[in-house]
Formats: C-alpha cells, sequence, structure tokens
C-alpha cells in the first residue's frame, strides 16, 4: 500500500512515517517544512520506499500528483499553535481549512484509488471538557469569564447553579466549544473529512489528539507542545512559566501510542470520531516538575497567576470508543516518556523564543 502523509515531516509525521517503513509499506512526505517547526536548515528524510516532496497541500496541481500515486491518506498537515492562531487567523484558516478542503475536492473531482483517510482532529476542539456537579449532574460550563480570571478565580463553576465541580473524562458525544481560532480550524478539519468519507462512501476517521509530547517534538518552536516549550526552558537555564496556579490538567499521550492509533486506523474500517489520549488527567505543573527533575534542573517552574485568551482549565480523554473499536491500549507510561523526551533533549537545538511569543501576546492583549 502506498500512503501519503501531508505534514509528515513534521513531529508526529516523522515518527508515523519511520513505522510505516518499517512494517513495509510505500510512503509519500507532502510537507513545507515550515522553517518555524523545522528551522532554516531543511534536510527533507530518504529512506527506501520513501518520497519527500517538498511543498504545501494549497497547492492543487502538486497535491494532486501525489494524491493519484496513494492508496491512502493520512492528513496531519496544519499550522499549529492556539495561541498564535489568535492573531494569525487568515493564516490559520487557510492553511488547515483550505488545505483540507484543497485535498477533498481533489478526491471528489479527479482520478484516484484512495480507498482510506485518516485526519487529524484535537482535543482543543472541546474547549472546557465535561464536570460533574454534585446537584445538577454532568454539565459542561463553556468558557470562564474574564472577570474571574482577573481574580483568580480559575476553576469553573456550575452553569446552573454556581457550585463546585470536579472534572469529568471527555467522551466523544460531547459537543464542541471551541476556544481559539486554531480550535475551530481543526474541528473544520475533521467535519470536513468525515462528511466527504460518508458521501463517497470512503471510510474516514479522525483522531482527536490530546497533549503529544516525545521526542522529535521542537524545542524551538514557542508555540509547540507545553512539555516542549518547558524542556527548552530547562535547558537554556530558565525558569518555565506556568499559567494560571498549574493546577490545570491535560490528558498528555506519547507521539508513540499516537503512531498505534493512526496505524490502527488504516487498517481496521472504523469510520468516525475517536479520542487519542490515556485516559488520565495531569496537571501542567506536575509535568514541569517531573520534567526537571529528570533533567537535573537547577531552575524551579513558575506560576505566574495570569491567564492567557483562548485557555481552559481541565480536558482529559475518555478512551473507550477508540479501545473498543481500534483495538488501542495506550503503552507508553508518562514518566517513561517524559525520560525519554529528556534523554532525546540533551542532543537536541533548543532556541527559546518562549519570551518573545509570550511578549507578542501581550501586545495584543491576549495575556
Amino acid at each position: 500500500m502506498t500512503i501519503l502523509v501531508t505534514g509528515g515531516g513534521g513531529f508526529i509525521g516523522s515518527h508515523l512515517v519511520r513505522a510505516l517503513l518499517a512494517s513495509g509499506e510505500s510512503v509519500t512526505i507532502l510537507d513545507s517544512f515550515d522553517p518555524q517547526v523545522h528551522g532554516k536548515k531543511v534536510r527533507p528524510p530518504k529512506a527506501p520506499r520513501l518520497r519527500t516532496v517538498v511543498g504545501d497541500v494549497r497547492n492543487r496541481r502538486l497535491l494532486a500528483a501525489e494524491v493519484r500515486r496513494a492508496d491512502a491518506v493520512v492528513h496531519l498537515a496544519a499550522a499549529v499553535g492556539v495561541g498564535q492562531s489568535q492573531y494569525q487567523i487568515h493564516h490559520y484558516v487557510d492553511v488547515n481549512v483550505t488545505g483540507t478542503a484543497t485535498l477533498l475536492d481533489i478526491l471528489a473531482n479527479e482520478p484516484n484509488r484512495v480507498g482510506r483517510l485518516v485526519v487529524a482532529g484535537s482535543m482543543s476542539s472541546y474547549g472546557e471538557g465535561p464536570y460533574d456537579c454534585r446537584r445538577c449532574g454532568r454539565v459542561r460550563p463553556g468558557a470562564r469569564s474574564s472577570a474571574d480570571m482577573r481574580r483568580g478565580r480559575w476553576e469553573p463553576t456550575c452553569p446552573m447553579c454556581a457550585g463546585k465541580l470536579t472534572a469529568l473524562p471527555t467522551h466523544e458525544s460531547d459537543r464542541f466549544l471551541s476556544t481559539s481560532i486554531y480550535a475551530v480550524t481543526k474541528m473544520a478539519q475533521e467535519e470536513l473529512v468525515l462528511n466527504y468519507g460518508t458521501a463517497y462512501g470512503v471510510p474516514s476517521t479522525a483522531l482527536r489528539f490530546f497533549n503529544v509530547y516525545g521526542p522529535g517534538q521542537s524545542l524551538s518552536n514557542p508555540y509547540t507542545g507545553v512539555a516542549a516549550i518547558f524542556m527548552s526552558r530547562f535547558k537554556n537555564g530558565r525558569r518555565p512559566v506556568i499559567y494560571e496556579d498549574g493546577l490545570q490538567s491535560r490528558d498528555f499521550v506519547s507521539v508513540h501510542d499516537v503512531v498505534q492509533a493512526i496505524r490502527l486506523a488504516l487498517r481496521k474500517r472504523a469510520p468516525g470520531s475517536f479520542n487519542v489520549g490515556t485516559g488520565t488527567a495531569t496537571s501542567i505543573l506536575s509535568i514541569a516538575e517531573r520534567l526537571g527533575r529528570c533533567y537535573g534542573a537547577e531552575v524551579t517552574p513558575q506560576a505566574v497567576r495570569k491567564f492567557r485568551s483562548g485557555d481552559i482549565r481541565h480536558c482529559f480523554a475518555d478512551i473507550s470508543a477508540i479501545r473498543k473499536s481500534l483495538s488501542y491500549r495506550p503503552k507508553v507510561a508518562l514518566e517513561d516518556g517524559l525520560r525519554e523526551l529528556v534523554e532525546w533533549a540533551g542532543s537536541a537545538d533548543a532556541r527559546d523564543s518562549f519570551e518573545q511569543a509570550q511578549r507578542e501576546l501581550a501586545r495584543r492583549g491576549l495575556v
């Protein structure tokens, strides 16, 4: 089988491509190799049964030529970053939505043999996760108010009785309450792909990645995952900055388990949307502290008690659906995964641009 992986030169894509090649598949990478992610010196990968095409998914002619060669498509190409999306609005919508629309328009209107389609969704589209209220039951509180944030009231309250809440795992049936431009575009990518799959009878799967971390994640991109940002700060002898009080929680999933999920989606006919996580909530502060201990850092993380526009408080995955339909089982324990990240980061380039990125957000009133 020949598999086209858009964004195949990126963090998740590069791990996926290596796994596919190791299992005997033929792979084509289509990637723009954006300098923000890859740096200025790009070295496209080379290997037997691998074609690497440097180009943009919005380039219809280029993309169509690669689609004609493919039996399946894994669509990972996207502009990534919640904060940056709040002011580079046209760019994020253009890359993520127009790029996906271009792919689907080719599949719908030009000769091809693509029989399987997988798209990278995102937990960010959910917005705030679900909660349990002792009085009202399961609720979705939505975005927190700026007034509460300014007062340091970080935890959401029940939208019906204003009572205290306990975070619950997020299920695929929970509706999207997106709080950033990036989240909206990821929602659109997913909906477009699933609509195409239903209309044309092509098995199409949207995998909603939670907080992915692991070796190979850019340590010089201030809009990448929080674990990589923290690692870059430690490497440069600087304190990781944590918004709010650090007790906000996420579901941190190893890139190896994400690759497992994508490969299962390619093999099994299970159309629809699935969470890809571990089912366990971990606080942001805990991630920073564990990374620091593992790295032997001399600095400690700093919770600045400030609020960033578009941020949510708690969201972690219910993975029962993907367990049942795709036989997915997360295999990498958090401690092992963080240790792997630290070991890899020891020899990786880490240009710390975090403060520059935060100044830009502050200048625009987004922090």
